[in-house]
């Protein structure tokens, strides 16, 4: 049946909520983008708000401030429910997987509108930031802790204080980066459903770069950006998991993450 002869159909076809309730994620999610019926749009939509309450608590967990819960929780749904209408599950690509990277792209934009990084903190993540390039470039290699807080004129402790309380930010400017790669015309995020094979080319490229810079960081350093990114464990959860304190899980994800940034600059700039 075509597509318009499914939606055709839709129009007719009805659905109990038992009917629907019976139903899986899955076949939900199959029938929805067969039929386009609305009665089945937000019942699929809400299957996954437990998704996207976890992405934002997730993010929330990088910086200790993020009180703005219900309006993250809110822009993760409507997020949501945009890229239901938008997946193709003729790609082969897992739906979840599709959808949390449009999720936490649109939190991360709420979190730029709404500017909720206090500007003492985003000068402290400047000055680190500052000084972590400059030392890559004088010393050929990341720079170490004690360096860094020497070149900031700061004591060891005050530099992971800080170190800690930037995690958000570096969260947002690697985001960053990967927005001025897009800005050729390619979106990263959506590469996944692109079809032109040179699309596919590239992002395999940026692909293998990342896992390369990921291999490049110390083995606690990984284990947190597995367990954040992949697993979407809280940095809490994570200070559980790996038996220490929550500060110290943001400080080491923090580190990861510049390391991170400076790595996939590097390449992006071609240098």
């Amino acid at each position: 049946m075509s597509s318009y002869g499914n939606r055709a159909f839709a129009e007719e076809q009805r659905y109990t909520e038992a009917e629907i309730d019976a139903m899986s994620k899955e076949d939900l999610l199959l029938l929805y983008k067969a039929t386009g019926s609305e009665e089945l749009r937000w019942p699929l939509a809400l299957r996954y708000v437990g998704l996207v309450k976890s992405i934002a608590l997730q993010v929330r967990g990088v910086y200790s401030s993020f009180a703005q819960v219900d309006d993250i929780v809110n822009e993760g749904v409507l997020a949501l429910v945009g890229a239901v209408d938008k997946f193709d599950p003729e790609k082969g690509i897992k739906f979840e997987t599709y959808v949390s990277k449009r999720i936490r792209g649109a939190i991360i934009d709420l979190a730029r509108r709404q500017d909720w990084v206090p500007r003492s903190v985003r000068r402290k993540a400047r000055e680190i930031d500052q000084a972590s390039v400059e030392l890559f470039a004088e010393l050929g290699r990341y720079p170490s802790d004690s360096e860094i807080a020497a070149r900031l004129g700061v004591s060891a402790g005050q530099y992971q204080e800080d170190l800690a309380s930037t995690s958000l930010c570096n969260v947002l400017s690697l985001d960053s980066i990967f927005e001025d790669r897009d800005a050729g015309g390619v979106d990263v995020a959506d590469q996944e459903m692109a079809g032109r094979p040179e699309d596919t080319l590239l992002r395999q490229e940026l692909l293998d770069t990342l896992t390369d810079a990921i291999m490049s960081l110390r083995e606690n350093e990984q284990l947190v950006i597995s367990l954040y990114y992949k697993k979407n464990l809280s940095m809490k959860e994570i200070a559980q998991v790996m038996e220490v304190s929550e500060p110290r899980i943001s400080q080491i994800h923090s580190r990861a993450i510049q390391k991170l940034k400076l790595y996939m600059k590097k390449y992006i700039n071609g240098s």
